[in-house]
């Protein structure tokens, strides 16, 4: 039998994937468990989080400028695809049709994790 992980080295593992492969690994477990990685509706929330809140916007949209200079059009192409679950040629209708909103109405952490996907991809991309 094969020998189980500790929590630790499962955190390590995830530690050196990038955030394209994270994100189809969430996307796996939850078709696999049956489980959605969304946060809880509801319930108080923690004093921290209410003072990061009136810091900055709650919700912003991430606009694809288009192509940077060098960057691969596939590979900005298969990025908005992973991050917005469109199918191949919607989602090079987006990249086409840039400048244009990526995803609309998400949270500055999200929009953050989502813009390095699509820089790394080579695409040019702005918070809004």
């Amino acid at each position: 039998m094969a020998e189980k992980l500790t929590k630790e080295q499962i955190i390590d593992t995830l530690k050196q994937l990038t955030a394209l492969e994270l994100s189809e690994l969430v996307k796996a477990v939850e078709e696999e468990f049956g489980v959605t990685a969304a946060a809880p509706v509801g319930g108080p929330a923690a004093p921290v989080e209410e003072e990061e809140v009136k810091k900055g916007p709650t919700e912003v949209n991430l606009v694809l400028k288009g192509i940077a200079a060098g960057g691969s059009k596939v590979a900005v192409i298969k990025a908005v695809q992973a991050i917005t679950g469109l199918g191949l040629m919607d989602a090079k209708k987006l990249v086409d049709a840039a400048p244009a909103n990526v995803k609309e109405k998400i949270s500055p952490v999200e929009a953050e994790a989502h813009k390095k996907t699509l820089v790394d991809a080579g695409a040019d991309v702005e918070i809004k």
